[in-house]
């Protein structure tokens, strides 16, 4: 099958986080434009849809000028990254069903300051709701959140994970670095330490959509540690993130 590869850093990368939706609609990031679909990399702080404020639904079916494009997945409020959109019908049915059959493969980048209880490794479990508006992570395995998580770096610095989700149930890599003592950088929600946004970033995306692949992957452009040296050379020295030490099953 031929493949689609798009690997991007757009020209806005700052260290600064959009302060408004407002301000993060005005720079809407494609990635990838194809008549079938539409790959934008999310801002910080804006909602993917259903949301009070402008979201980047409205903004992708404004700069198109079409209410016939659906969102076939979604991020958190506070989570950047690669977010894929269809444009006609056939699309979003297909993709909606390959997500829904866990044949989208997807790799988050996370980074987190407190020591966990493993480096590396599955992290599954039942979730389930607690106080707030929070989940929790259950010993238990009838419906789990499956995650597998790599990391990089010493003690003394942020650590950086590679996140591997195959399910995708709400707050599901959150609540997995915490079940690991590890919450990620300014989390608030599950006890991140403060920071200037939250450091979980949707990174690659692959899939196929009638008979061509696609792989799409995109860096983060803003915050602090993100755009720091540190982060920054990591991120360069692992090179290809599909090829990294994944188990088999993924």
């Amino acid at each position: 099958m031929p493949e689609t590869t798009a690997q991007t850093v757009p020209k806005t990368a700052s260290q600064a986080v959009p302060k408004t939706t407002l301000q993060a609609v005005s720079k809407m990031d494609i990635v990838f434009d194809h008549s079938d679909f539409v790959v934008v990399n999310k801002p910080v702080n804006m909602a993917v849809h259903a949301h009070d404020e402008p979201t980047l639904l409205d903004a992708v079916r404004a700069h198109f000028g079409s209410e016939a494009i659906h969102p076939v997945h979604r991020l958190d409020l506070a989570t950047s990254g690669l977010v894929v959109f269809a444009k006609t019908s056939a699309a979003n049915r297909a993709l909606c069903q390959a997500f829904a059959e866990q044949r989208v493969q997807k790799v988050y980048l996370a980074l987190t300051t407190a020591k966990a209880k493993k480096k590396q490794g599955w992290i599954k479990g039942d979730m389930q709701k607690a106080r707030g508006g929070s989940y929790k992570l259950l010993h238990s395995q009838h419906n789990p959140a499956v995650t597998y998580a790599l990391s990089f770096g010493s003690e003394s610095e942020p650590r950086l994970w590679l996140l591997r989700p195959k399910s995708g149930k709400t707050h599901q890599l959150r609540v997995a670095l915490k079940s690991w003592s590890a919450p990620i950088l300014g989390d608030k929600r599950y006890g991140g330490a403060p920071a200037d946004r939250l450091y979980l970033h949707a990174l690659a995306i692959k899939f196929t959509l009638g008979k061509a692949d696609y792989a799409f992957e995109v860096k983060p452009v803003c915050g602090t540690h993100f755009m720091g040296v540190q982060a920054q050379q990591r991120l360069a020295a692992l090179g290809d993130v599909w090829a990294q030490a994944w188990p088999k099953g993924l």
